[in-house]
This record gives structure tokens, sequence and C-alpha cells, in this order.
């Protein structure tokens, strides 16, 4: 059996990887009250859960800031109907966004560093709408890495092979030198099917790893 290439990139995940958010429940309650609307945390967050259902399979169609408004309001809208709120998801979409405050999951800063100094090269591949862009702008967190690869930029989702494709080409990187890490199987079988490695969360953790296998 031929020998592993050695790691030359890594490519990261976005929600649940390298992201969380930060209390969307009580942030989305305090924005309706800001509308004269109490609401209960269980039905909020049980709207909420609807919205991402409906986001999730969606967010690759948001790939320039009309398209992205328009899923966004169909989104609010979603969450809005759950919620039994009489809004117009226009009115609520801009507070509804604000409320969702991405930060960076622990360890994360330190991991990407780490990586770096490994001396791989980084991308973020992740499901989600161009406004990942400006989130990683945000939370300084661009400057790790080389490219960052939307579903919406790529035009494709996980776990299609074509997304890890089109970032190890940007990258300049054979697929047999280069691992992907996330949390969810579109993560697993998408990084099969482009020939990359896989490794699971937590980011934290994936540069002693990968230097014990580098170094072996």
């Amino acid at each position: 059996m031929p020998e592993p290439r050695p790691l030359e990139a890594a490519t990261i995940d976005g929600y649940g990887t390298l992201l969380r958010l930060a209390h969307p429940v009580e942030q989305l309650r305090t924005a309706l009250r800001e509308h004269g609307l109490e609401t209960d945390a269980t039905a909020v967050a049980r709207s909420f859960a609807a919205e991402v259902d409906y986001y999730r399979p969606r967010s690759h169609v948001a790939h320039d800031q009309e398209t992205l408004t328009a899923l966004r309001h169909e989104c609010v809208a979603v969450f809005l109907r759950e919620l039994g709120a009489d809004l117009e998801p226009a009115e609520f979409a801009d507070q509804f966004i604000a409320a969702l405050v991405f930060e960076p999951i622990a360890g994360v800063r330190e991991a990407l560093l780490e990586l770096q100094a490994l001396g791989l090269n980084l991308a973020c591949v992740a499901n989600w709408d161009i406004g990942l862009h400006a989130e990683l702008d945000r939370l300084r967190l661009t400057e790790h890495f080389e490219l960052v690869l939307t579903s919406a930029d790529a035009g494709v989702p996980k776990p299609d092979p074509a997304i890890f494709e089109r970032a190890l080409a940007d990258l300049g990187v054979d697929a047999a030198a280069a691992v992907h890490i996330g949390d969810e199987d579109v993560d697993r079988l998408g990084a099969a099917a482009a020939g990359m490695r896989f490794e699971p969360i937590p980011l934290a953790t994936l540069p002693a790893r990968l230097a014990g296998a580098m170094a072996s």
C-alpha cells in the first residue's frame, strides 16, 4: 500500500466547527420585544429551528446581495409564521439577522495559528451564504485563510465534491495532500468523494492530531 501523501492543506467547515451562535433565542426575544411582542423562549426556539431547517438546504442560492436579501426575507417569513407573529418579514429582517451573533468556538484562534505553524495552507469551506465573508472579517478570522469558499460561492453545497475540488484547485493542492475537518456527515462524505482525508471536530485538537500523523 502506498504511503499517504504529506499534508499541505487543511479545509475547515464553518458552522459547528469554526463558529457557533451566541444565545440566538434570547437575542431574538429581545428583537421581538422592540416590536411589542413578548414571546415564550420555547416558542422562539421552535420557530428558529424551523427557520434553520428552511435555510440550510438553500444557503447556496444566496450568491449576491439581491439573492441574499431574498433568502433572508424568506427565512424570516418562516420564523414569523411558525411563531404566529403579525409582522412583515421585510420589517423584521434586519433585526433578525442582527440577533444572530456568531462567535468563534473555544480554541479556534489558537488552533488556526498552530495549523499555520505546521506549514499548512488553510481554507474555510462552508455551507453558508455569501454573508460568511463579512462574518469572518468582523471576527478577524479571514487573515488565517488563504481562501474562504462558501456553498454560495461554489454554487453547490457539501457533500457535493465540487466545492472541495474548487477549493483544492484554488489552493493548488492535490486532494491526497489535504484534510477536511467538520462536524457533519456532509463534511465526511464530501471530503471522501473528493479524495481527501477527513478529521472530526473539535478543531482545537486538530493540530496535535495532525502533528502526530505528520511526524510518524
